[in-house]
């Protein structure tokens, strides 16, 4: 039997992903390929390595912290430059929050092409490599069963020693 092996166009993109959904293709095959890159590295490496990237991937600011942190930080600045000095400022969160809003009801914004450019990565592609990060450390060991979560890890594992 053929083992399978990964590519960027196996991590499906689907009207619930709306960040991949709405990212160029190629933007999202670099930001699959570095994490298929993390993998690589990682195959070999010690038990005390791979908790540690997972740990590493808990605290890892996914797009939608970002997008939050940044609309929030401009709207904030425009308001107390508004209220202090101008109050032009006061367009600032004007603008920042409907784009914000738009991103919540649309799964995108303007600034989501340029993090996305950055590497930002959604949730979801933080937690397939935790996910697979995992696989390769044992945790799933004796559980008969675990759906494409399994079969994306091994891919990648495949990917990586073949």
């Amino acid at each position: 039997m053929e083992n399978p092996t990964l590519t960027s166009t196996s991590l499906p993109t689907s009207e619930t992903d709306f960040v991949r959904s709405r990212t160029p293709p190629t933007t999202n095959e670099r930001i699959d390929e570095r994490t298929i890159e993390y993998l690589c590295h990682y195959v070999e490496q010690p038990l005390e390595v791979l908790s540690r990237r997972i740990y590493e991937l808990d605290r890892e600011w996914d797009i939608e912290r970002w997008l939050e942190a940044i609309a929030s930080g401009a709207a904030l600045g425009g308001l107390a430059m508004g209220l202090g000095h101008k109050k032009r400022w006061l367009l600032l969160p004007g603008v920042v929050l409907p784009l914000l809003l738009l991103h919540a009801t649309q799964g995108w914004s303007p600034p989501l092409r340029l993090l996305r450019r950055f590497g930002i990565r959604t949730r979801r592609e933080i937690d397939a490599e935790k996910f697979a990060l995992k696989v390769l450390r044992g945790d799933f060991e004796g559980i008969p069963f675990i759906m494409d979560e399994t079969l994306r890890a091994v891919e990648a594992f495949n990917a990586c020693t073949g």
